[in-house]
């Protein structure tokens, strides 16, 4: 079981100008992961480059989790327009900078086009450098076996695989939940023993938010306040969780 604390990085209104306040909400997640014994993904959710910023920004995360082997760093989702070599250039600096402080927690690194050229980083990886994974993102609306055969084509090349950000329906967040494709990929997912997490836990107006807005700030749920992409997540996690 796994969590992430997705940060939003930019436009206004996010981390590069409500610093403290950020951190302050990230904090609250990753702690309240460490005590309910759960994985939890630093995310740090951009499309854009910041590269000093992400430097002291994953130090300083680094520096007081890193003892935690549960805690994950996501150090870019999503690329979009970068190539592989800007990103992986930002990707290494980011790297050295979290193991001066954390040697060996995992680091999810992205992979550009919205995290869909897993085929291009599998050509060219990042050397020198233990416990790395790159991310794939899915919305089984809109992606198929193309998408699978690319990944197909890294995990061949022997490169790890982390599924950081995936949901039933359409790219945008919303359109109809595709539950032929999304058992495909779940499936898929199973078979290659690859973690995943669905995006999103929020109560926003859109397909991809599990939540309704009666869903209350502190858990505890009832599946009355579950959306659709909530109760069919919760009912995979279920299953898999049987012994």
């Amino acid at each position: 079981m796994a969590g992430c604390a997705a940060m939003g990085v930019g436009p206004r209104g996010s981390y590069l100008d409500r610093k403290d306040w950020s951190k302050e909400k990230i904090e609250a997640v990753v702690q309240g992961a460490i005590e309910a014994g759960i994985y939890v993904i630093i995310d740090w959710h951009s499309h854009e480059i910041h590269t000093e910023e992400a430097k002291l920004f994953f130090a300083e995360m680094a520096g007081k989790y890193g003892k935690f082997p549960n805690v994950i760093y996501e150090i870019f989702n999503e690329p979009v327009k970068d190539s592989w070599d800007t990103v992986k250039d930002y990707s290494i600096q980011v790297i050295k900078a979290i193991r001066e402080k954390d040697p060996d927690n995992i680091i999810l690194v992205g992979s550009p086009h919205w995290c869909q050229d897993i085929h291009i980083v599998a050509d060219d990886p990042i050397i020198g450098f233990s416990n790395l994974m790159y991310t794939v993102h899915f919305y089984a609306a809109t992606h198929k076996q193309h998408l699978r055969d690319r990944s197909d084509y890294a995990l061949k090349k022997g490169i790890p695989i982390f599924i950081s950000e995936c949901a039933g329906m359409e790219a945008s967040g919303n359109g109809p939940i595709d539950y032929e494709s999304w058992n495909t990929w779940i499936d898929w997912m199973e078979q290659n023993k690859i973690s995943w997490v669905t995006w999103s836990i929020a109560d926003k107006n859109e397909t991809c938010s599990m939540l309704k807005t009666t869903a209350g700030d502190n858990g505890n749920w009832k599946e009355a306040d579950l959306k659709e992409s909530g109760i069919k997540t919760r009912e995979k996690l279920r299953a898999f969780a049987k012994p």
